[in-house]
């Protein structure tokens, strides 16, 4: 047999690392669909109820086989665990909703306070309807807790595409994360380690969204002044919506106008 040539070495030594979902067996699957699951309630707000769940949640993440994803869940879960439930509320309400740079809106990064957000929240949310799916959970469609359960009950085609198409934008709520010191950077990790890996041009472009912000048409608004979510006077922190497991609510009006959805979450409860 003919030795390979360097392009075909090359090749085959990076096969393995660059896996497509599309090629993962039935097993992978659905360790794959529970990974995403599992990081979407661990973003979700620790109400009572998810508070309440967490010893389950540390051990499902404890049997989960070995993987980057894997990993980085068991480190989270480990503080997740341990924190004092109302510790671990503040936390969240001060990394998530009082931060534009880690906040969990995703259309936020690609378009910022632009109008065509409305258009890709209308846009998503019709994809969701298109598959029959609806989370019923009071969320804006690009929460990525429900990005995170469209992915996990889809599949890896369509499912994850939306993760695909904002891994910038998770790259940037990562790393805002870790300068916070943030357990919850774990979680955006284990999430990132289930995507393509970033190109010179994804960090580059990241690097600009954390200097310059995302697009914005609001006249005399800093989009990143200090990293504060809202400017002062305006923002209230929000009673959480329920968690994307509970039981789903009635649907939306669907003649509503994305566009005017506050990015701050809604009591719906």
């Amino acid at each position: 047999m003919s030795p390979l040539n360097p392009l075909q070495a090359v090749r085959t030594r990076i096969r393995p690392a660059a896996r497509r979902p599309a090629d993962l067996t039935p097993e992978e699957r659905e360790t794959r669909g529970l990974l995403l699951r599992l990081c979407s309630l661990l973003l979700q707000y620790p109400d009572d109820e998810l508070a309440a769940a967490r010893a389950v949640l540390g051990s499902s993440v404890r049997a989960l086989p070995d993987s980057a994803a894997a990993a980085e869940l068991a480190a989270f879960t480990e503080w997740f665990t341990a924190t004092d439930p109302d510790d671990m509320r503040r936390h969240y309400v001060e990394v998530f909703d009082l931060r534009r740079k880690s906040s969990l809106y995703l259309t936020y990064y690609l378009h910022g306070d632009t109008r065509r957000r409305g258009m890709a929240l209308l846009t998503l949310a019709q994809c969701y309807r298109a598959t029959g799916w609806e989370s019923g959970s009071g969320e804006l469609p690009d929460h990525l807790p429900v990005v995170l359960e469209y992915a996990a009950l889809t599949g890896t085609a369509a499912g994850e595409a939306p993760l695909r198409r904002h891994r910038r934008g998770l790259e940037l709520i990562r790393r805002s994360l870790g300068a916070a010191d943030s357990p919850y950077e774990h979680v955006l990790a284990a999430v990132l380690s289930l995507l393509p890996p970033a190109t010179d041009a994804d960090l580059r472009a990241v690097a600009e969204l954390a200097a310059a912000g995302p697009p914005a048409e609001d006249v005399g608004m800093d989009p990143f002044d200090g990293g504060v979510f809202a400017p002062p006077g305006t923002f209230t922190p929000p009673v959480p919506a329920p968690p994307t497991r509970a039981v789903p609510a009635p649907a939306a009006d669907a003649s509503a106008d994305p566009s005017t959805a506050p990015t701050s979450r809604e009591n719906l409860r």
